[in-house]
């Protein structure tokens, strides 16, 4: 089966490296990793990628339904861990019973830990072609008499990428026009600042205006997001390590995962990246708690892998 994959990475000497370059539609063969090659229409990727979402219909309105996955990974990754991160990703989602199709946003983000901030900028250079080349794309979908939902799920970085991506499209006026709307935004190690998703903040005020719901996952023994980090250089407390501000919207929802992190032990050999930052892709608890939240039909407060704790949601051992 295929995986189907946005690049915006540049190309070097045949390959793909780590700088912007223009958006590719990639179908990529299980056993490979993203190439050059890979690429074709934007119009055929669009409708083979639309074809797999569409998995039922809805009897009252006779309408095609179903669900789009996008991933956007973070910093410091390269092709082999974010194939690895898609299918692992797709693979826990199916065990538990999703059908529809999960698609990568590949920015150009280095291998290297010490090229944080260099990333940081290529993931605010690239959030414009994720509103142009996936956001746009798939909410004019919602025009062709389908009843599809698109959902984003954001690791580390990938969540200032969708930050700023929703703030540049509502400054857009072709794009501010449309009444577009994505379902669930989930993020997962959000290397954004609390203070950033406050509700008065107007950095977010269009995440929050384009989503159903938004979900941070929060672990505090992340250690990548910690303020001492040298890689990060000591910016404001993220709300991947310390959870999302009491004043965030009423659409927001924090689900804090450190008692059940703790309980956890790595072991898969094939995991990739740090464990505290990352440990949510490969996860079978974290996975079902996801499709719990991208299906949407229980209450925040009372999917069954989620307890209610000292007014915390917190994700149960």
């Amino acid at each position: 089966m295929p995986d189907y994959v946005i690049s915006v990475r540049k190309i070097r000497k045949g390959n793909f490296a780590a700088e912007p370059g223009v958006a590719r539609f990639l179908k990529v063969p299980s056993n490979q990793l993203p190439k050059p090659s890979h690429a074709m229409s934007r119009k055929d990727w669009v409708d083979q990628v639309m074809g797999k979402a569409d998995t039922h219909t809805n009897h009252h309105t006779g309408k095609s339904c179903g669900d789009i996955l996008v991933f956007i990974h973070g910093y410091n990754n390269d092709s082999q861990s974010i194939m690895w991160r898609h299918r692992q990703l797709q693979s826990d989602l199916q065990a538990h019973g999703y059908k529809g199709v999960v698609i990568s946003f590949d920015w150009p983000s280095d291998d290297r830990g010490i090229n944080y901030l260099e990333d940081r900028s290529d993931a605010k250079k690239t959030a414009l072609h994720l509103v142009d080349n996936c956001i746009r794309l798939f909410a004019a979908t919602q025009f062709r008499g389908c009843e599809i939902n698109v959902h984003l799920l954001a690791h580390s970085t990938g969540a200032y990428v969708i930050r700023e991506a929703f703030d540049d499209a509502d400054d857009r006026s072709n794009i501010a026009s449309v009444n577009w709307t994505v379902s669930q935004i989930c993020l997962i190690g959000a290397d954004v600042s609390k203070k950033s998703m406050s509700v008065n903040d107007s950095k977010s005020s269009s995440i929050y205006r384009h989503c159903v719901r938004l979900t941070n996952y929060q672990n505090p023994y992340d250690s990548v997001l910690k303020l001492s980090n040298i890689k990060r250089v000591g910016v404001a407390p993220r709300i991947g390590r310390v959870g999302m501000p009491d004043d965030a919207p009423g659409k927001a929802v924090n689900v804090s995962c450190g008692d059940y992190f703790v309980s956890k032990k790595e072991s898969s050999s094939t995991f990739t990246g740090s464990f505290d930052h990352s440990w949510h892709i490969g996860d079978k608890l974290f996975a079902k708690d996801l499709l719990f939240t991208l299906h949407g039909d229980i209450d925040r407060q009372f999917i069954p892998t989620r307890k209610l704790e000292q007014d915390r949601l917190v994700l149960k051992k």
